[in-house]
């Protein structure tokens, strides 16, 4: 699973909006064009690209396909958020000045003037 390619699909308001009423309860496209007023057409490639970055799946009913979310997926998505927030409460708040590796002690800034 790709973090980058889950977070552009879902980058997009209106997937994101899709995909939180595919977390409440499977749709089918008609469904989720009504819910939002927008085309189903639209609706379709928008599943597409969640489909394609690994977020949801569909399941045939006759004629019909339902849409839900990959369980892997919204675990992964959940995991990651997790580490991030674990990071953030990690970070070293005091420390004011750049510690980067390159940056020598005393050295002159390049770019001032």
């Amino acid at each position: 699973m790709q973090l980058d390619i889950m977070l552009k699909a879902l980058g997009e308001p209106t997937r994101l909006k899709i995909y939180t009423a595919l977390l409440e309860r499977k749709h089918c496209v008609r469904s989720l064009s009504r819910k939002f007023a927008i085309s189903e057409s639209a609706v379709s490639q928008h599943l597409k690209i969640m489909k394609n970055a690994g977020l949801v799946y569909g399941e045939k009913y006759g004629y019909h396909t339902h849409y839900l979310p990959v369980h892997e997926s919204a675990v992964f998505l959940s995991d990651c958020f997790d580490r991030i927030k674990k990071s953030s409460r990690t970070v070293d708040r005091t420390v004011t000045a750049c510690q980067c590796e390159y940056r020598k002690d005393g050295a002159k800034n390049e770019h001032s003037a």
